[in-house]
């Protein structure tokens, strides 16, 4: 009887928190988009949300039986039931083993499982898995500790091997209202005697994959796999994809997604895919945001193998990027058969001795950061006769890194470019102009230049005046490596009151440096001299529109529509480029991957002049809703912001302030 009660009470509490909690259901908890939140209720006084797993231990029997004991808890810290029974919430967890055979660095799962083709006739294939058939056993209840034996036995292992567990864990809390699922990943290496661990994989981390990925996770949305030492123990020589029959090793898998549409076989027309859980998942079209021969931007420095990249060269690992390389017969590897790995080094040595040689090192140097290119340094010395209604006279100097005095005359691109006023360029009376100066300087690289154009007669405020420079130059001439690069100037920006009241700077709404950690650097547009966001910010201003979309390219539009990218609703054109083939790797949802500070807070905006916006749904568009359909260009969103404009200007800032109901936090929260 006891017992019945018990269960109508339950019953009981979650309806009536289901009726009270429904109108909350409408107004999502506010949260900071890069917050991991401490455990919360959603209404339920016994529902918590988040799910942490750990491996405290693991061992291996005799027999070969693999035990291992591990804590499953929510964000509190409060154990939970694996079986999603006496704590709320359904529990997936999943199990892998695997070693690493001493004198080899690669690791061997013991839990696979042979895979057939879903879309082919192709032979089935084998591939690291998961762990079937295992049992739990409750250790600790309050602390959720418990043991889990695999299914799968590590036959005939050796003792004295590096292992690893890995093992995740996903929680849904969907039947209480909350519309995420929760992930956790750990892994647990260990030597079966006893040993100290000395063999290890450790190659690459995930601190270098989330300066873009932001953060890396697979097989899921969001994904349970976040740790690199928990891919390594699947992504294995072992596993060949099926209907595809090519490897997911993770040497070859990682550098064949990064180069996608690169890759010499996808140039050819030979699409590369793999076929995961009945989708097939394309990488034809993957852009690397930079240049390709950056090695170091995920063979960053802090893994123990962190120099692997250039200290051991395999036919795997090269043949993975230039893969119309056949080392069987030499084609693409300078007429030399390489029947295996044991010479690779003796040309591709680990130190180079020039740049652009065979060694690691040199044949991945990218021109554009060639050390033998002489630089270009800008510096505006003074600006003088910047008033209304007068052209500025720009006194600027142009030197080389080793500080000698640099011809500006033969440079390819320098521009000197006036833009005014610093609230929103090229509006209101101001303008935006690009000028060629026709000087010579002085023999300390010294110029004066007086600009054609004025400042207008009626300008107010403070104005900018910037200069932008990069010129094509040939290294190794004369050599059958001969080659073009572009050495670029850091962009200089000058900013000053035209009408003596107090100077006030551009506002900073994005930092170069966040774009550097995807781009590396952004001299990849308009020829190499636009490297700095401050500058771009002058030309891409709210008047600014492609000459034949019609479509925005004032920057917050721009920045917001490229990296929106294949989730647009409408194509974003610019010229012939249609910018829905952009897949960006981090989430869309966290703004700071781009701004600074708070700067995307529809308080600290800054911005009051229209938007031209000709290729959209109307002729301009204010300001904050101009931003919004950057990513958000689908009519509703439009015609909502529409509704809630008047003559006083945007409502936003009412439903979408950092205090409002559905603030930029809330709507792009992460973790509900």
């Amino acid at each position: 009887m006891k017992s019945y009660i018990s269960r109508v009470v339950f019953i009981l509490a979650i309806t009536l928190s289901l009726i009270a909690m429904s109108a909350a259901q409408e107004r999502p908890a506010r949260q900071n988009p890069s917050y991991n939140p401490a455990a919360t209720t959603n209404g339920f006084g016994f529902v918590t949300t988040g799910v942490i797993m750990k491996i405290k231990s693991a061992s291996i029997a005799k027999d070969g039986t693999i035990t291992t004991q591990f804590t499953l808890t929510d964000s509190n810290g409060a154990g939970l039931d694996v079986n999603g029974v006496l704590t709320a919430g359904v529990e997936g967890l999943a199990f892998v083993a695997a070693y690493i055979p001493n004198g080899q660095s690669q690791y061997v799962a013991y839990t696979t499982n042979v895979d057939k083709a879903t879309t082919n006739t192709n032979p089935s294939q084998t591939q690291a898995s998961t762990d079937k058939g295992g049992t739990y056993t409750l250790v600790d209840a309050p602390s959720g500790t418990y043991n889990y034996t695999f299914g799968t036995k590590a036959a005939g292992f050796d003792p004295t091997a590096t292992h690893t567990i890995g093992a995740q864990a996903e929680r849904d809390l969907s039947a209480y209202g909350f519309p995420t699922t929760y992930t956790s990943d750990t892994v647990f290496t260990f030597v079966p005697n006893g040993s100290a661990v000395t063999n290890v994989r450790d190659v690459v981390n995930e601190a270098a994959c989330n300066s873009c990925h932001n953060p890396i996770s697979a097989h899921g949305n969001p994904g349970p796999r976040q740790k690199i030492a928990f891919c390594v123990l699947c992504h294995t020589p072992q596993s060949t994809n099926p209907d595809s029959l090519n490897t997911v090793d993770m040497k070859v898998f990682i550098h064949k997604i990064h180069m996608g549409s690169s890759l010499p076989s996808v140039v050819a027309g030979t699409p590369y895919y793999v076929e995961h859980r009945g989708t097939r998942e394309d990488y034809s079209t993957i852009v690397f945001p930079q240049a390709t021969r950056n090695c170091t931007t995920c063979h960053a420095a802090g893994p123990t193998q962190a120099n692997n990249w250039k200290t051991n060269p395999s036919r795997a690992v090269c043949g993975s990027c230039h893969d119309d390389v056949n080392f069987a017969t030499g084609q693409n590897h300078v007429n030399l058969i390489q029947n295996d790995d044991s010479q690779c080094k003796n040309c591709h040595v680990t130190s180079p001795s020039n740049e652009f040689d065979a060694s690691i090192q040199g044949a991945h140097t990218v021109p554009n950061n060639s050390a033998m290119l002489p630089g270009i340094v800008l510096k505006i010395v003074n600006i003088a006769n910047a008033t209304p209604g007068n052209a500025p006279t720009v006194t600027y100097q142009v030197l080389n890194k080793a500080g000698a005095p640099v011809d500006a005359t033969k440079l390819t691109t320098f521009r000197v470019v006036l833009g005014g006023s610093n609230v929103d360029y090229g509006t209101n009376g101001g303008l935006r102009v690009s000028e060629t100066p026709t000087v010579t300087g002085d023999s300390t690289g010294t110029y004066v230049y007086t600009m054609t154009n004025k400042i207008p007669a009626g300008a107010t405020g403070s104005y900018t005046i910037s200069l932008l420079a990069a010129n094509n130059v040939t290294l190794l001439p004369g050599t059958t490596q001969q080659m073009t690069a572009v050495d670029s100037a850091v962009p200089v920006i000058s900013y000053f009151s035209v009408d003596g009241s107090p100077m006030a700077a551009r506002r900073v709404v994005v930092a170069t440096a966040k774009c550097s950690a995807c781009h590396q650097n952004l001299a990849f547009v308009h020829g190499g001299s636009r490297e700095d966001t401050q500058a771009c910010v002058i030309c891409h201003n709210p008047t600014l529109q492609d000459g034949t979309s019609k479509d925005s390219v004032n920057f917050a539009t721009q920045i917001h529509s490229i990296h929106r990218g294949e989730n647009l609703t409408n194509p974003y054109i610019l010229g012939t480029t249609n910018y829905q083939t952009i897949r960006f790797p981090g989430d869309l949802r966290d703004c700071s991957t781009c701004h600074v500070n708070s700067s995307y807070e529809l308080e600290n905006v800054g911005a009051v002049a229209p938007v031209a916006t000709a290729g959209g749904f109307t002729p301009t568009t204010l300001p904050i809703a101009a931003a919004c359909q950057g990513c958000h260009d689908d009519k509703a969103t439009a015609s909502h912001a529409l509704a809630n404009t008047t003559a006083l200007g945007e409502a936003c800032i009412v439903c979408h302030g950092a205090s409002g109901a559905f603030s930029l936090d809330t709507v792009h929260a992460r973790v509900l």
